[in-house]
Order: C-alpha cells, then sequence, then structure tokens
C-alpha cells in the first residue's frame, strides 16, 4: 500500500506500507478523492497547531468500502462514503453532551493520527457516512463544508439579520453559503478581488468588501451604521482575527472558524461595552455532515464550481506546491485515486 507522507516542513515522500488487515468495528475503506484544506497547507509551511511529524496528511475524504463486518449502521461493501475524521473518546464530558467535535481527547486524522492520504484506511463504522446519489467530488468536500454549516449552526442566525463572513477560502465560503440558507444578509470580506467576485457567483453574498480599502466604512455604509449582528472570521490570520473585535454590532457576536497559532488580543472595555458574545467553532458533528448532504442534493451547494484544481495521487507531491501560490486561483484542490 502506498502512502504519501509529510516527514517535515516542505518535504513529502511516498512511502510503502502494509497491508490492512480487519479490525473489529472498523471498515477497510479505499480511498477515491482526497480534499486539500488549510489545516494541509499550514503543516507543509510549519505552523498548524497540535502538530507532530512525520504525519500522513488529509481528513477531506471520499472512499468505497472494500471490507465491514456486520453493523448496524446499514453499510456494506462497495458502499460510497465520506468519513468523519474526528476521533472522540466518548467519554469525556464534551462527548457526554453530545459535543464530539471538541472532544478532550480529539484526534483529528491527518492531524493528530495519520490521515486519508493513501491508499486504503481503516475506520470506525459510526464514523462512515454513506453518500448514495452523490458523486465522488461531492463527497469529497462534505467535510470542508460541513465546517462552515456547523459555525452558522453555533451563529444561531435569525432571517434578515447582517452576517459578516472574514475570509473567502474554502471554509468562509461555506460559512456564507449556510448564511444565504439562514436568510441572513451576507457581507464577504476578503483583500482579494478574485476571491470576492467568487462569493458573489457561487455563494450568491448581497455585498462584497476589500479588506484594504476602509472596511470600516464600507461596513458602516451598508449596514446603516448599526453594524453586523454576527461576524465570522474564517482567516486563521492572527492580525484579522485582532481587528474583527472591531465590527459586531453592540449585543452582537463573533466567531472564530479559522485557527491560528498565536495569541489573540482585544480591548476588553469595548468588548464588554459591546457586551459581544466571542466563540470558536471547531470542527463539526454528524448532524452538521448530514445537513450539508441534504443541501448537495437539493443542489444548493454547486460542488462542481467549488473545486477548481486537481492532481493524480502519483502526482501531488509535484503539484501541491503550485496550490500555495495566491497567483494559482485554488478554492479547492482534489486529488484523485
Amino acid at each position: 500500500m502506498i502512502s504519501i507522507v509529510c516527514e517535515q516542513p516542505h518535504v513529502f515522500k511516498f512511502a510503502k506500507t502494509e497491508a490492512l488487515m480487519p479490525k473489529e468495528g472498523e471498515a477497510i475503506v479505499a480511498i477515491k478523492r482526497i480534499g486539500i484544506c488549510g489545516t494541509d497547507l499550514h503543516a507543509f509551511k510549519g505552523n498548524q497547531p497540535f502538530f507532530q511529524y512525520p504525519r500522513v496528511l488529509g481528513h477531506e475524504l471520499a472512499g468505497v468500502i472494500e471490507w465491514i463486518g456486520d453493523n448496524s449502521f446499514g453499510l456494506k461493501t462497495g458502499d460510497q462514503v465520506s468519513i468523519i475524521p474526528y476521533m472522540e473518546c466518548g467519554q469525556c464530558i464534551a462527548c457526554r453532551k453530545g459535543k464530539t467535535n471538541c472532544c478532550t481527547q480529539m484526534n483529528v486524522m491527518g492531524v493528530h493520527i495519520d490521515g486519508g492520504m493513501q491508499e486504503k484506511i481503516s475506520v470506525p463504522y459510526h464514523h462512515l457516512i454513506k453518500t448514495e446519489g452523490l458523486s465522488l467530488d461531492e463527497t469529497a468536500v462534505i467535510e470542508p463544508l460541513s465546517i462552515g454549516a456547523h459555525a452558522v449552526r453555533r451563529g444561531e442566525i435569525q432571517a434578515g439579520e447582517f452576517v459578516l463572513v472574514i475570509g473567502a477560502g474554502p471554509i468562509g465560503l461555506g460559512v456564507m453559503s449556510f448564511a444565504k440558507q439562514a436568510e441572513a444578509r451576507v457581507i464577504a470580506m476578503d483583500i482579494n478581488n478574485d476571491r470576492l467576485e467568487f462569493c458573489r457567483r457561487w455563494a450568491d453574498v448581497d455585498y462584497t468588501i476589500n479588506a484594504l480599502e476602509s472596511p470600516m466604512e464600507a461596513i458602516q455604509k451598508i449596514t446603516g451604521g448599526d453594524m453586523p449582528e454576527l461576524v465570522f472570521d474564517a482567516t486563521g490570520n492572527a492580525r484579522s482575527m485582532t481587528d474583527s473585535f472591531r465590527y459586531p454590532a453592540n449585543g452582537g457576536k463573533l466567531i472564530f472558524v479559522g485557527l491560528v497559532k498565536s495569541e489573540i488580543v482585544f480591548s476588553d472595555p469595548d468588548f464588554h461595552s459591546k457586551e459581544l458574545t466571542l466563540m470558536a467553532s471547531r470542527n463539526a458533528t454528524k448532524e452538521d455532515f448530514d445537513f450539508v448532504i441534504r443541501s448537495i442534493r437539493s443542489r444548493k451547494i454547486k460542488v462542481d464550481e467549488y473545486i477548481t484544481h486537481r492532481s493524480e495521487f502519483k502526482q501531488m507531491i509535484n503539484t501541491f506546491e503550485e496550490w500555495l501560490s495566491p497567483d494559482a486561483g485554488v478554492i479547492k484542490a482534489v486529488v484523485e485515486l
């Protein structure tokens, strides 16, 4: 079996491993698609939190069950599946409350444990979701879109509210799309005008703002001086996340979707005077995966446009660094097996 291992920052290598043997409670899944995300890029560049080398990356996955034992989930050999890559303990306070996405002993595939950038993986039955009727491409992007869906669910958007989404990467785009489904008035903010145009076309946002061009004035104008009720920062950039405290309305919410290996500092008097709610949004749950699957099936999500770049598995090492360049125009890259 062949894997791609990130041995250290900026170094990928192919590795041969032994064939997988069946384990009780786990299925062997042949990987068919691997989505590339910000976590993979940060790990490759050496600035991903909670990360150790060497590591097999990859947690946005589509596959086909190659072997599975008796189970109560209705899964069988040959089923096409999405994989929930957040391996929870099932016993901690978060898990007991159904918040498996922030388990105290969390092991995320491709981060804390080896991921799916290999020909086959072994996965617990309850982390597999059948995706009958969806394409392999659609199945591969369920996970990153679920991150956005989870953030929007955390925000509890009310119809008609102004929602500012900072960062027009794949996660931010998902937040925008699901905020629109919640009937919000969505403002997209980024530093790349091409990305902002994509936000209008793909996520149908109501307004766009270039963050380099007096964003406060633009936000005030759009909201009539009230400012947005909700602000989602999906940049994973410390400066952006620090600046984002300026943007919510009094009594509003700020939700950090992106993760940064840094400290974030804010003015407590301003924070208190606005009585802001600061929230983190981490990973996703099965409920979010199911919601995204329904959205794709109902054609509320346009996956064909969301995926902009591709590579075959054997060519990925030679292609990966090209995807790091802003000039490449990558929204979502997918590796095919």
